[in-house]
């Protein structure tokens, strides 16, 4: 997560942080639509692809701030 402080403020130029926030929010929206994604793959379909069910299920549930 992104923590703005007043350093960050007075260093950077106002473009700078609307871009900086603007980024961070569509960073926020692919992980949701990424993590929405993971809940439609079966079980078995992971383990077809090499991957641990319980890991997807768990990386699926995080929420869209946590990497």
């Amino acid at each position: 997560m992104t923590i703005f402080t007043v350093a960050d403020l007075r260093d950077h130029p106002a473009e700078s942080i609307v871009e900086r926030v603007s980024g961070t929010l569509a960073l926020w929206r692919k992980r949701a639509r990424e993590r929405t994604e993971l809940t439609k793959i079966t079980a078995r379909d992971a383990r077809d692809l090499g991957l641990d069910p319980g890991i997807l299920a768990i990386e699926a549930s995080k929420p869209f701030w946590r990497a």
